[in-house]
């Protein structure tokens, strides 16, 4: 099968033979997968990964192992998003770790994650994933709103982590691709959500989802030039200067969910959060469930995010293609 590895912070094309599958595995024939920004900050060490990059994708069960002829025949030939996170009881380990035993599987201390840590990912004709894991994609979801469950569930996990009843109103720092799926995620729980960006056009695209938006240089000037205070608010910019802001704009008590992850370290002044008694919430991977309802009913539609689609033979100019300035999705579609 074609597929392409990470190789000198770039991708390189190569060849492999289809993986093989443990029981209760299925193999999956990739048809869409995207490109995030954990796939740019793997290519720049992220995780120190080598393998096959891509963990936003929807695909076709081609293939279950060891299962019954009923859970075979519920699976082949289902489009699916997957779960990327694999848990060490699918892996064969036993007995399953102490963060498995109280059902926080995408905390495994053994796990695998799809596209990131030790696990070939969705930038190849076909990967491989527990049964377990995947999710079936309704017939009314189209392939380019199925490739965005992933990102999608990550935007909804917020909903998960805070009580967002006692808020009116949040903020997104960051105009990105996550950052805009946050957005309007938020969007659909709150009658306010504003999008803090340096991009004009990103927050074009953002207004048009009923959603306020404010321009930043992007700059250290930014600290001195926003005065704005939130009780709620999201950091999903990508870089190590959102955090100092967000910091600033967070108001007293308030409450601060970090969603930006990167390759290096980033400086920190802790006392505003200690001065100002700020809650400060990690947020990672979302329940699938909560995004395919989201894309089921209309509420969130994120098409308009897709800037480009390449077939998967040009990911190395995909990859590319998505690090310029102003891009948002970008596709890698199956040949043929």
């Amino acid at each position: 099968m074609l597929a392409f590895v990470v190789h000198r912070q770039n991708l390189k094309r190569t060849n492999k033979s289809r993986p093989r599958l443990r029981p209760g595995w299925a193999l999956v024939r990739v048809r869409m997968a995207g490109i995030c920004n954990t796939d740019l900050e793997i290519l720049r060490g992220y995780h120190k990964f080598c393998g096959t990059p891509g963990h936003e994708f929807v695909g076709e069960v081609q293939e279950v192992g060891g299962v019954s002829a009923a859970v075979e025949k519920r699976w082949i030939g289902k489009r699916v998003a997957g779960e990327i996170n694999i848990p060490c009881h699918a892996l064969g380990f036993r007995p399953v770790c102490r963060f498995c035993k109280r059902s926080l599987r995408r905390h495994c201390e053994r796990r695998k994650v799809l596209g990131i840590v030790a696990h070939d990912g969705a930038f190849a004709e076909y990967l491989t994933l527990p049964i377990e894991n995947l999710h079936a994609i309704p017939d009314s979801i189209s392939d380019e709103m199925a490739v965005f469950v992933e990102p999608l569930a990550a935007a909804c996990e917020i909903l998960d982590q805070v009580d967002i009843k006692q808020f009116r109103e949040a903020a997104v720092l960051g105009d990105g691709k996550l950052a805009q799926l946050i957005a309007r995620v938020l969007r659909t729980a709150l009658p306010r959500v504003v999008m803090y960006g340096k991009h004009s056009e990103k927050l074009a695209l953002a207004r048009r989802a009923r959603i306020e938006t404010k321009l930043l240089l992007g700059d250290v000037s930014d600290l001195r030039r926003v005065n704005d205070n939130l009780a709620l608010l999201v950091e999903a910019t990508g870089s190590p200067a959102g955090l100092a802001l967000a910091l600033q704009m967070t108001e007293p008590r308030g409450t601060l969910v970090l969603k930006s992850t990167f390759h290096g370290a980033a400086p920190v002044e802790t006392w505003p959060i200690v001065v100002k008694e700020l809650t400060v919430v990690g947020s990672r991977c979302g329940q699938f469930e909560k995004a395919i309802a989201l894309l089921r009913s209309g509420k969130v539609d994120p098409r308009p995010l897709i800037a480009r689609t390449f077939p998967l033979h040009e990911a190395p100019a995909a990859i590319m293609f998505a690090q310029k300035s102003g891009v948002l999705k970008v596709l890698l579609k199956e040949e043929g």
